[in-house]
């Protein structure tokens, strides 16, 4: 039997080294796997390249990483509320590639499919596709990188030619996600919405680590159930109960009584 527990998030995260790209799961604060990035703050990986629907909020998830400025570039469909993510960006400290969000998630599937590439009619007609987009500004303000213009094909779609651009698959050195379970063998469960962009940054690293809320034996999980199957994750680590109920909300919203 192929075991692929580690005994501790620390150990599991050790290999990740300066410059090191990441695609990260979790959407707002569903899904995120910050018992790996705790680990990755506790040790000196510094100049990450972060792939993640959005990074984090402030002194939560990601935003860990931000703060301590261990992050070199994301790339992300918003910046959301985090606003220390914003200020980097703004502030020519953070290289920031936003994307849209479709296309980001089709970029980490056709990572861990095998497909260089492909087309989408997303981006068409604006500067995902044309270029100019500020990824990078200077200390003034002013714009320092910008994307670069990508290539437009025309095909045929219903009888009439239809514009698309090309977007490159997004293959990353590691893969960070949180399932509620997963078996030693590395087959994943996510409950509900925290499913999210977590089957795809577990397809899109190259070694994926995977902290999971229960940990059981190989054949307890249904092969239906199975949202990630081993063949993609190659570490598993076990959660405590105060890791698995330590979780924010992004946003209480309640009703009066």
């Amino acid at each position: 039997m192929i075991d692929k527990t580690v005994a501790s998030a620390d150990e599991a995260v050790a290999d990740i080294a300066d410059g090191a790209s990441l695609a990260v799961g979790g959407f707002g604060l569903s899904g995120v796997p910050i018992v790996l990035i705790d680990a990755i703050s506790r040790g000196s990986a510094t100049g990450l390249h972060v792939a993640s629907n959005n990074c984090g909020t402030d002194g939560w998830g990601l935003g860990i990483l931000l703060e301590q400025h261990r992050i070199a570039r994301v790339v992300a469909s918003y910046i959301g509320e985090n606003k220390e993510f914003g200020r980097q960006y703004l502030a020519g400290e953070l290289e920031v590639e936003l994307t849209p969000q479709g296309t980001l998630a089709e970029r980490m599937r056709a990572a861990g499919s095998g497909i260089p590439a492909f087309y989408t009619p997303a981006g068409v007609g604006t500067w995902v596709a044309d270029g100019e987009m500020p990824w990078r500004y200077a200390a003034d303000g002013s714009v320092a990188v910008t994307s670069p213009p990508k290539e437009v094909r025309e095909f045929d779609v219903d009888g009439r030619r239809v514009p698309f651009v090309l977007e490159l698959s997004l293959v990353c050195d590691f893969g960070l996600v949180r399932a509620a379970k997963g078996d030693r063998h590395g087959n994943l469960v996510f409950h509900r919405s925290a499913r999210n962009f977590n089957p795809l940054a577990a397809m899109a690293g190259r070694t994926t680590i995977a902290e999971v809320e229960e940990l059981v034996e190989p054949g307890e999980i249904d092969p239906d159930e199975v949202h990630v199957p081993g063949i993609f994750v190659h570490r598993v680590v076990e959660l405590t109960g105060e890791q698995v109920t330590t979780k924010h909300i992004e946003k209480r919203t309640t009703r009066e009584a």
